[in-house]
């Protein structure tokens, strides 16, 4: 078996979109990641994908920022505010868990703290598991973990919304419930379409649990290392302090830049289902390991300038690469939720008024408007369970 790594943007660019490389990067982590979309490949996962992306649809993004993300956010946001500070890991874990709760389809009927802390201990086992190709630890124990935190999440939060949504199924083919009534979220567009695309519990647990992972699990530390990148900016640059909470294209535009320095993942992992010619004129057999390496593309000065290392929120549009670079994957395997996350790329015609945000932009919004600042008496931590480059703690003061 061979490792081969891919590192300049363009190469790395045309291996993701090759459709006979399949996705490698969570084989380890099978427990849970097995049968889930990220996972699937050829005819199955376009049948999935399809299904799936119902949801996440222009409209769904402008009336999931205007009408769902302001009323959790102020519910997750209210007790820090409270206190007049918050950890930014621990507060973003509650704020994307919720968040994306709300599209994954799993109710938190009591919606208290207490609930909020419950769920998120299993999200951040979840966690674990797509990280066990990078973890430092014991990954038989991490994996019995895994599997404990499964079982709860199937009986205390899985059963009670399938079976709330199956209700709710029932009587609007009855003709009792309107469209309207039913819930906008990944598990009701499943459930909706199960005769020609059958998902076992089991399946359709985990696929519930992964979107509740990929949603939060990689914004969070998304939304950590740009209020960083924020703070080291607005300090060494004053002049730019205002910009941040005035003008919302040029804080959007800060964070693409920091998801193109922070990839979730620092790689992408692939393996051919056949025997293939990849694009910088190696070969791989299906027993190859193909490793592309987000962070080396993603600075490539080629493309993104002579800086390309450095955070610059001031940085030119790259020619033919997106501003976020390959943080999101290309091609089959490209992240379902990229809009929702990062919001609608702003073109020079863009209306503020009706630009999608991204829910990573709209949350550092309400931060620094919040005063959001480091806590000079506590520094931030950085997590040395993983080689993945993320933070395990990051203080915060709130307040003017």
């Amino acid at each position: 078996m061979a490792s081969l790594v891919v590192s300049g943007y363009q190469e790395a660019n045309e291996t993701l979109r090759m459709p006979d490389l399949r996705q490698a990067l969570y084989d380890e982590g099978a427990i849970l990641m097995e049968k889930v979309l990220v996972n699937l490949h050829g005819q199955e996962h376009r049948s999935r994908r399809n299904i799936e992306t119902r949801v996440f649809r222009r409209d769904f993004f402008h009336w999931y920022e205007r009408e769902v993300f302001p009323v959790t956010l102020r519910e997750t946001l209210a007790p820090y505010l409270e206190q007049g500070a918050a950890d930014l890991v621990d507060f973003g874990f509650r704020a994307m868990m919720n968040l994306t709760a709300d599209f994954s389809g799993v109710d938190r009927p009591l919606r208290t703290p207490e609930e909020t802390a419950r769920l998120l201990t299993i999200l951040r086992t979840f966690g674990k598991a797509a990280t066990l190709g990078q973890a430092l630890g014991d990954k038989e124990a991490i994996r019995a973990e895994i599997r404990a935190a499964l079982d709860e999440f199937d009986m205390a939060f899985f059963r009670p919304s399938m079976s709330r949504r199956r209700r709710l199924l029932d009587e609007h083919a009855a003709g009792r419930c309107s469209e309207a009534e039913l819930p906008r979220d990944v598990l009701t567009e499943l459930m909706r379409h199960e005769a020609e695309h059958p998902l076992s519990h089991d399946v359709l647990m985990k696929e519930i649990g992964f979107f509740l992972l990929a949603g939060a699990f990689t914004s969070i530390h998304t939304l950590t290392h740009a209020m960083h990148e924020i703070f080291v900016w607005r300090e060494q640059h004053p002049q730019d302090a205002a910009r941040y909470e005035e003008d919302m294209l040029f804080l959007q535009r800060s964070i693409h830049e920091s998801m193109r320095l922070h990839p979730s993942s620092p790689t992408a992992g692939r393996r051919p289902v056949c025997p293939v010619h990849l694009p910088g004129g190696g070969a791989a057999e299906p027993e190859d390991v193909v490793s592309v390496d987000l962070m080396s593309a993603n600075r490539d000065t080629g493309v993104f300038g002579p800086d390309a290392a450095q955070y610059n929120p001031h940085r030119p549009a790259p020619e033919g690469a997106s501003p976020y670079g390959l943080s999101f994957g290309m091609g089959m395997h490209a992240c379902i939720g990229l809009n929702l996350a990062a919001g609608m790329l702003p073109r020079r015609d863009t209306d503020a008024a009706r630009h999608q945000w991204g829910t990573v932009t709209l949350i550092a919004r309400d931060l620094l408007r919040c005063g959001a600042r480091p806590d000079p008496q506590r520094p931030g931590v950085v997590d040395r369970s993983t080689v993945r480059n993320n933070w395990a703690s990051y203080p915060l003061l709130l307040g003017r």
